[in-house]
Formats: C-alpha cells, sequence, structure tokens
C-alpha cells in the first residue's frame, strides 16, 4: 500500500492541507498528517488540528511528501532545516515530493525546482528563481507536483490519488467533481 506523509507547520493553509488528507484516504491510501514540530497544529485560519505524528527527520517511510502552502506556515516549512534535507532525501530516491499555494519556495529552497516547470499561488513565482513558472492548475515534471492554490486543492489531490495508482476519475465522479 502507498504511503503519504502531509507535513502541517503552524500557519498552514488547511484546504490545501485537509483536501488532500480526505481523498487520499478516500481513496485507501494510508495518510499520514506530520506536525513539523508538534502534534497540536494551527492552520491559517485558526482551525486547530490533531496530527498523527510528528516529523522526526525521517520520510523514508513515504511514497509522497505533500506540502501545503499558507502563511507563514510555508516560511515554517521552507526555513526547516530538517525538512529541507528530509524532501531532498525523497526527491533523490524518486519518490513524490507535492507542494500546492506558497509552499513551492520550500521546492525552491531544496534545489527541487531546477529545470523544472511549476505552478504556484500567483506572484509567489517572485520567490523563486529556479525553473519555469507556468499557469496550469497543476503541474507534474518528473517527481515533482505543484499546484496553484486553496481553490485548486481538489484537482491537486486527484492528480496525487492517479500518481499514486488510485483511481481518481471514480472517485472524482463519487464526490460530484466536474
Amino acid at each position: 500500500m502507498k504511503k503519504v506523509a502531509v507535513i502541517l507547520a503552524n500557519g498552514f493553509e488547511e484546504i490545501e492541507a485537509l483536501t488532500p488528507v480526505d481523498v487520499l484516504r478516500r481513496a485507501s491510501i494510508e495518510c499520514d498528517m506530520v506536525g513539523l514540530t508538534a502534534r497540536e497544529v494551527e492552520g491559517s485560519h485558526g482551525i486547530k488540528v490533531q496530527a498523527d505524528k510528528v516529523f522526526t527527520g525521517d520520510l523514508t517511510d513515504y511514497d509522497m511528501v505533500i506540502l501545503p502552502g499558507g502563511m507563514p506556515g510555508s516560511i515554517h516549512l521552507r526555513d526547516h532545516a530538517g525538512l529541507i534535507e528530509a524532501i531532498q532525501v525523497t526527491a533523490n530516491r524518486n519518490q513524490y515530493v507535492a507542494a500546492i499555494c506558497a509552499a513551492p519556495i520550500v521546492l525552491e529552497k531544496a534545489g527541487l525546482l531546477a529545470n523544472r516547470r511549476y505552478t504556484c499561488y500567483p506572484s509567489q513565482e517572485e520567490n523563486i528563481v529556479s525553473g519555469q513558472y507556468v499557469t496550469d492548475t497543476v503541474v507534474v515534471d518528473g517527481n515533482i507536483v505543484t499546484s496553484r492554490g486553496a481553490g485548486t486543492a481538489l484537482a491537486f489531490a486527484y492528480r496525487l490519488v492517479a500518481l499514486l495508482g488510485g483511481d481518481a476519475e471514480s472517485l472524482a465522479a463519487a464526490m460530484v467533481y466536474e
């Protein structure tokens, strides 16, 4: 069974974190919410979430790592040296690293966008100097997946399910996604 980690830092965008968790779990893909520094994590809109576990520095058990956006959550992710190292290891193992909204700034810091196409929240591309910015809803370039923002969270989640071998089309139809 495929296994996914969604990394939560205080100030994360709730829709961008919880939508993939919900959709992946509906697709019977194991998905852990991992608090960056604590089990209780507060989103950018004041919603508190109890993570399944706390980040230990090791993400090698996961087939995919998801980084939700939001501010200042994305900055907390970007500035955590242990997380940067762990997602570099994940990417180098050819496992998926996915980021939505402002979180591609984390991929930039990790050096994972060089010579790749990516998307992000409009204006965040100004904080990214490598890679080729495009405005597609979801961009998959090798094992790096990016998406634009809160409004693209379902499209992002369905694409992640498909990449992990799940039946995203049937799930989207069951959820009345058009």
